[in-house]
């Protein structure tokens, strides 16, 4: 193929993307004809919007479902049309909820989803697929699923690289213990990536601080109350051995703080990880010393952008790159010296984004070891 013949392709591929997307709200039920000499696929009408997550007592999830509201709102509906489907941490509930929503919707839907865990994935994204439904996926899947296996209806899958930020806060925290110590662990949902991935973080710190050793990592299911209990654990068992603690999520160190104020301890070093109001506040007044901001409103708009705009017929899954199918969302590092910074910048006042820049932010194709 010519250079020219090659790059007039592009072009075209290109502009039919832009067309697509551009006109995507007032093209009904025609049919959209994608890929050069390919077969033409009929467009759903205004898909019904659905978000599958966990709960609402958590800042992250909150920050989550506000994002797909302003993205239904950018398509000009109230953003209470968009469908909470709130599995509390089943994932048997979750399947469950999917199910009744595309045999009430008959498949004419959208649907942004944290399937809990990642065994849970498969059988969701299955269930949608044989609906004629479209999904995007955040967090949560088993390593051997991959959208393109499933087909256009499995739009894509993003997580985040979790794994280096809290490497780095537990350097901080090492750095924060002198480099000596004990240190105890407070996971997520065991079975969750983002868990598994945070405290590989932490082991691959404490490679290079000898002197500091892992009492305990146990899970604390991402919540408050169940780190209180875990961390009061943790103190009776190793008391004053313990030096520092790497928290899997913000709320977790949320817990762990109420824990040792009931010791009365009110210095014990503590990194966290969301970057929740409430735990950037915690950093700014010295109560942790870090947590790390996964930009939970971009990642709950996007998510929810990118299953509507398939579902419509805007762009073909199919035809976009392995990158676009599974990818790493955004992450910053909070710690002080940054912390007001930060709160100012997207906190304060929301960021205003793009609902069809779909990969802009992030950061690259999931890599597998």
């Amino acid at each position: 193929m010519s250079t020219f013949i090659k790059d007039f392709i592009e072009r075209e591929t290109i502009n039919r993307r832009n067309f697509l997307l551009a006109t995507a709200a007032g093209m009904g039920a025609m049919a959209v004809p994608f890929g050069l000499g390919g077969a033409a696929q009929a467009a759903l009408t205004d898909p019904a919007i659905a978000w599958s997550y966990r709960d609402r007592a958590s800042a992250y999830w909150n920050s989550i479902v506000s994002g797909g509201e302003a993205f239904v709102e950018s398509l000009g509906k109230p953003k209470d049309s968009l469908v909470s489907l709130i599995n509390e941490g089943s994932s048997e509930k979750s399947l469950a909820d999917i199910k009744a929503f595309l045999a009430k919707t008959n498949g004419k839907c959208a649907i942004a989803c944290d399937a809990n865990d990642s065994p849970n994935a498969r059988p969701v994204v299955e269930a949608v697929r044989d609906a004629g439904a479209y999904i995007s996926t955040i967090w949560n899947k088993t390593d051997d699923l991959h959208p393109w296996d499933i087909g256009d209806n499995y739009v894509s899958h993003m997580t985040w690289s979790d794994e280096k930020p809290a490497e780095q806060t537990a350097r901080i925290l090492f750095e924060a213990m002198g480099g000596k110590g004990g240190v105890v662990h407070l996971g997520g949902i065991a079975a969750n990536n983002p868990a598994i991935e945070r405290l590989n973080g932490l082991k691959n710190a404490l490679k290079d601080f000898p002197n500091i050793e892992l009492l305990d990592a146990q899970p604390a299911d991402w919540d408050t109350t169940k780190g209180t209990e875990l961390m009061a654990s943790f103190l009776t068992r190793f008391g004053d051995k313990i030096t520092g603690v790497h928290c899997a999520n913000d709320n977790i160190a949320y817990g762990v703080i109420e824990a040792l104020r009931a010791e009365g301890i009110e210095n014990m070093p503590i990194v966290a990880y969301d970057g929740n109001p409430e735990a950037v506040k915690l950093v700014m007044d010295g109560k942790l010393l870090a947590t790390v901001f996964t930009n939970p409103h971009w990642g709950g708009g996007i998510t929810a952008a990118l299953a509507y705009y398939a579902a419509t017929g805007a762009f073909k899954p199919s035809e976009e790159p392995k990158e676009h199918r599974e990818f790493y969302g955004p992450t910053i590092l909070i710690s002080k010296k940054d912390a007001a910074d930060f709160k100012a910048k997207y906190l304060d006042t929301v960021p205003s984004y793009n609902w069809k820049d779909f990969w802009g932010p992030g950061n690259g194709q999931i890599k597998y070891k």
